[in-house]
Formats: C-alpha cells, structure tokens, sequence
C-alpha cells in the first residue's frame, strides 16, 4: 500500500509541476516508489509516471517474471522484446509531451534515447519532484534507519575491544566489514581507516600502513540494513594520544555538540553547519575544516538535505542526516566524530548512541 500511496503522490506532483510524465530507471527513486531493485544495464528498465494515469513498469521481456514476483504492489508492466524500441515505447505512453523529469542516475544512454523519442519535449531533473517526497521519513523509515544506526554503534564497541596496535589499516577495514555482516547488515557499503598522518586524509582508502602506539585512528564505515544505510565515524587513539590530537579531538566533539543544539524544525539547514564551522574557526582550524557538516541519508548513503552553507532548505520533522565536523592537519592528524540524527517537533535526536569522547585502546 505505502507504494502505492508514493506513487500517487508523485503523479499528483508532477502534474503540480507542469510535468507529463516523471520517468524512473534503476535508482534509488525506483525502489523508493515501488520496491524493485534491478540493476542498472544497457537494457531500459522505465517507470512511467504520468499525472491521472496508472504508473506503468517498462521491463526488457526476459526481465517481466523478476519484476512479476518483485513488486509489492502491483503495477502494470510493459515488457519489451530484444527487437523493440523501448525508448519509443516509452513515447507512446507518455504521448505528446511538453516537459518531463528524468532520474538524476538514469545513463545517458538511455536519457539520449528518450529524449531523441519524445521529440523536443523539455527534460528535467527528477529530484525536483522526488527529493521533497524522500526527504522526510516515515515510521518504517526511520525504523530502518535506527536499526542500522544501532548496528553500526555495536561494530564500534566491538572494534576497540581488540587490540589494534600491530595490525594494518586495511586489516581493521576488513574486520569492520566483517562485524557489519555479523552484527545485522546485509551489505557494507565502505569502510574508512586513517591512521596517524593518514587520518589527515578524509575519504583515506585503508593501506598496509602498521597501527603503532600513540597513533589516532579515524574510523568511518556503513552499510545497508533492510536497504537503509548506516554511516558513522569515530575517531581513537592507541595507547596514548597527543596533546595535539587531544585538543582537535575535544574541538571536534564540541562543533559536533554545538551543531546537534542547533537543530530545530524551520532552522535553514545552512544554520546547522555554521554552528559548527564557527566553533572550529573559534579554535583556529577553520581552513582545516574542508568539507560539509553533514549529508541526508536514507535508501542512499548521500542524499537531501545537504548540511552545507548556502542551502537554505529549512528542516522538518522526519528529516535524517549526519553532523560530522573535522579537521585535518595534513602529514600529521586527523578527527572526525559522526552521527546520524533525525530531525523531531522539537528538536533532534541521535540514531547513533555509541561514546563520542576520545576513546583510548591497545
């Protein structure tokens, strides 16, 4: 039913929008609207929605009985053999069009398909009718996205119960793949270990670099749990940290404070990034802060709203996203301490509960 209710929704907000039709290949919007998860081929795989009418599936003819026992709820499907043209096919239902929105991930291949069959007929982005719809999450949703969270937090208590020094970054890597499998997920999405200087480095890919005492980690990993994604960061040290990686930690954790204060329905999502940027600033790290305070999260690890200066999207109730402020002292450190939380009527509330102080292991 709840597809149904989102498929709804979209049409009436496409013919809202001036659009004749939102079309939807493999993505994230696809399995948001109707639960079908292909993959992404040279084959077209097309939800058609069209304001007033039924939506309908367009499947390659081999691919009819995957999405047959897939879809939840039903849906009308027009399957298309190895000889059809299923751009074309697509032009026929929507008819003569003015305007349609077209999936931000669709391949160009199949956008310049479309476009050369709906002659001249305007294209635009389909976030501009989806990302309003998956911006706020319901209940399922945010219980998804609890689960994960949870998940991810228990990985975490269970990597610094080992013993670190002596192993290689990749080797943590592995083993927090490894937990997330074990403690729930079922898939790992990425995992990030920066050790030492390498910690420097925000998006540092785990290497064979040796874990050695006095080292702070950053650790930043996720996964999927019931298609919702986890995605959380901490940062350790072994044995015994600096007094240098002590104090950035201690800034860290309070721009990461002063952020989740700030968080209130109808607070422009800009807002919540300049409190942090400020308190970093304040500290005299502000160029060492190179990235965004935070990312939406829900069937995609980055999504809407963006917790970046300049968007000023106001927040809502049911809004989930990360705050993750920190700094990068390059060649010699790094921190970042990253949570996932969600917006309610009156303020915020953390989905990741795990220690945000500095931990310290063997």
């Amino acid at each position: 039913m709840r597809y149904r209710e989102r498929l709804k929704h979209a049409g009436e907000a496409a013919e809202e929008a001036g659009l004749d039709a939102v079309l939807v290949t493999p993505s994230a919007d696809l399995v948001y609207l109707t639960g079908y998860d292909p993959p992404p081929l040279e084959r077209l795989t097309c939800l058609v929605v069209r304001p007033g009418l039924d939506p309908v599936l367009v499947v390659p003819q081999l691919e009819e009985p995957l999405a047959t026992s897939s879809l939840e709820d039903p849906i009308e499907l027009a399957a298309w053999s190895e000889t059809d043209d299923p751009y074309a096919l697509v032009a026929s239902l929507v008819g003569r069009a003015q305007a349609v929105a077209c999936s931000d991930r669709m391949w160009a291949v199949h956008l310049m398909g479309l476009r050369r069959s709906l002659r001249g007929a305007a294209t635009r982005l389909a976030s501009s009718i989806l990302a309003p719809m998956r911006v706020v999450k319901d209940r399922d949703e945010l219980h998804l996205l609890k689960r994960a969270a949870r998940s991810a937090d228990e990985v975490f208590h269970r990597i610094i119960e080992e013993r670190l020094e002596g192993t290689t970054e990749a080797e943590v890597g592995e083993r927090l793949g490894a937990l997330l499998l074990e403690l729930g997920h079922e898939e790992v999405g990425f995992t990030i270990v920066g050790s030492g200087p390498n910690a420097a480095s925000p998006h540092h890919e785990p290497t064979d670099r040796g874990i050695r005492a006095g080292d702070g980690i950053v650790l930043d990993f996720g996964g999927a749990l019931g298609r919702y994604r986890s995605d959380i960061s901490r940062t350790i040290a072994v044995a015994k940290p600096s007094t240098e990686l002590a104090h950035v930690h201690e800034v860290v954790r309070e721009a990461q404070e002063r952020a989740f204060g700030a968080i209130y329905p109808g607070v422009p999502a800009q807002e919540v990034d300049r409190a942090a940027r400020q308190v970093i600033e304040q500290a005299g790290y502000g160029d060492r802060f190179i990235h965004r305070t935070g990312h939406g999260i829900g069937l995609e690890e980055h999504e809407d709203p963006y917790i970046v200066a300049g968007n000023d999207e106001v927040l809502t109730p049911g809004m989930c996203f990360s705050i993750e402020p920190g700094i990068y002292l390059e060649g010699e450190l790094g921190a970042r301490i990253e949570d996932i939380v969600a917006v309610t009527d009156n303020g915020a509330r953390r989905l990741n509960t795990a220690p945000r102080e500095l931990i310290v292991t063997r």
